[in-house]
């Protein structure tokens, strides 16, 4: 008998997993808070180019309604090639958005090629769809993957989504609707939407719903009348919950705005994902619970940073006397980390 043969079978090689980005963020004295983090990240000064700006290529990818997209290709230069990194906006932003701009320079400077691309009928795309966007549409993020792959198919494709796009890229993963990222980097994400809205209404919270529905009004009454429509009647003071029930459940194809978010959810979908993930959140969200994340159930390849601090897409940190912003040395880790992973099971 060969003893070779005895005993019990060694266990498998786990599968690589994504490495946690380890630097911890520091928040300046004066952005303390989920709010403060929240709020001031918008409006404290942080130079970043513009996308758009002259050597940037329009892009534009027709859905299959007729609707298009309209985003913007920027190559990368660096270290390290081979990789392009798709951003995706949050609700009301177009891709333009401030964080876009500078996660877009720290993804350029680590050398990956970008595509940051507006939903539909936001920022450059204005008055090309005539349908709507939503946190359900990952159609239309596999459209935009199906036209990049075709024109760049030796490259590995990554997904960065902010916010509502954040929760379409875990959607397309749970989905497994072809084509496929090679990974996704999911930014404070809605998992939940009935959760979100609810916790939207309450408190400070409700400055934010009041943002949000009133550039969402504008832009609801901007398109009906630029198709000759009467505009649908959103009252003033309407909740985020009464527009996804006015607006996004009649014209998403969804019976109200319960259906909609049950059915655009992805928080019980995390054991459905199909390619490596990274959600990334903040304790201190204002609207958006970490801890429904660290409850749910979610496989080895979909990695979890609660971040302490950071608000809602905030990420403030402080820099000696000065301050900066922490979510792009995270955003660049975890693309290199899911384009590692990628290479590594090629």
């Amino acid at each position: 008998m060969d003893p070779k043969a005895s005993g019990p079978d060694p266990m498998p090689p786990s599968p690589p997993t994504v490495r946690p980005y380890e630097r911890p963020l520091r928040p300046p004295w004066w952005a303390r808070g989920g709010h403060a983090q929240t709020i001031l990240a918008h409006f404290a000064p942080m130079a970043a180019p513009p996308i758009g700006a002259p050597g940037d290529q329009r892009v534009e990818v027709e859905l299959d309604d007729g609707d298009r997209l309209v985003g913007f290709a920027r190559p990368g230069t660096g270290v390290r090639r081979g990789t392009r990194v798709h951003l995706f906006h949050g609700l009301s932003g177009d891709a333009n958005a401030d964080y876009m701009r500078r996660i877009a320079a720290g993804l350029i400077a680590d050398g990956h090629d970008i595509w940051a691309v507006n939903h539909r009928g936001c920022g450059a795309g204005a008055g090309l769809a005539e349908g709507i966007y939503h946190s359900g549409r990952s159609e239309d993020m596999a459209a935009v993957l199906a036209a990049s792959l075709a024109e760049a198919p030796e490259l590995t494709h990554l997904v960065v989504g902010f916010s509502l796009s954040g929760n379409i890229g875990l959607k397309l993963l749970a989905e497994g609707r072809t084509p496929l990222p090679a990974g996704v980097v999911s930014i404070n994400p809605p998992a939940d939407l009935e959760s979100t809205s609810r916790r939207i209404q309450t408190g400070l919270s409700q400055l934010y719903e009041r943002r949000f529905v009133r550039r969402l009004r504008r832009a609801v009454v901007a398109r009906a009348r630029a198709r000759g429509e009467v505009p649908p009647h959103i009252p003033r003071g309407s909740s985020l919950w009464d527009l996804d029930e006015l607006v996004t459940a009649p014209r998403g194809g969804f019976a109200d705005a319960r259906d909609y978010y049950a059915r655009c959810s992805t928080l019980g979908r995390l054991g459905e994902l199909t390619r490596p993930a990274v959600i990334l959140t903040a304790r201190d969200d204002p609207f958006v619970s970490a801890e429904m994340f660290e409850r749910a159930p979610r496989p080895a390849h979909v990695h979890l940073h609660v971040e302490e601090t950071g608000g809602h897409v905030g990420y403030l940190e402080a820099r000696g006397l000065g301050y900066g912003c922490w979510l792009t040395g995270a955003v660049v880790h975890y693309v290199g980390e899911l384009a590692r992973l990628a290479h590594a099971g090629a």
